[in-house]
C-alpha cells in the first residue's frame, strides 16, 4: 500500500477462548490473513468488554477471566479485504466484523508491526 491510497480496515473481535481446528481463532486468522498477502494485521488484547450476549469479560483480579476480548485489524485495499471476507465468515463462529474505510498515511517495512 501507498501512502494517499485508500484501504480498508478489517476488525474483527472475538474471545480469547475461540478456536479453529484446535489453534487459537486470532492466530488462524492472521496466518490466513498472512498466506492472502494482506498488507498487514495486529492482534490486540483487551483487559475488558462485552459483547452480544452482554457477559462481561474483564482481566481483573477478583472477577478473573479466561476468556479476554481479543481485537484482530487487519488493512489492505477494498478489493483484497472483501475478498477475504469468506475466510473471515468461515472461521468466526461467534464475534463481530466491521469494515472501515481508510487512508494510509505511512507504510514502511524492516520491523514494526
Amino acid at each position: 500500500m501507498k501512502p494517499g491510497e485508500r484501504g480498508e480496515l478489517l476488525r474483527i473481535f472475538i474471545g480469547e477462548s475461540d478456536r479453529f481446528q484446535g489453534r487459537p481463532l486470532y492466530a488462524a486468522i492472521v496466518e490466513k490473513a498472512r498466506e492472502a498477502h494482506l498488507a498487514g494485521a495486529t492482534v490486540l488484547r483487551g483487559p475488558m468488554g462485552f459483547g452480544k450476549n452482554s457477559r462481561l469479560r474483564t482481566s481483573k483480579l477478583l472477577e478473573l477471566s479466561t476468556d479476554l476480548p481479543i481485537l484482530i485489524e487487519i488493512i489492505d485495499t477494498e478489493d483484497r479485504i472483501r475478498a477475504f471476507l469468506p475466510v473471515v465468515d468461515e472461521m468466526v463462529q461467534d464475534g463481530l466484523v466491521t469494515l472501515e474505510a481508510v487512508e494510509v498515511v505511512k507504510y514502511t517495512g524492516g520491523g514494526g508491526c
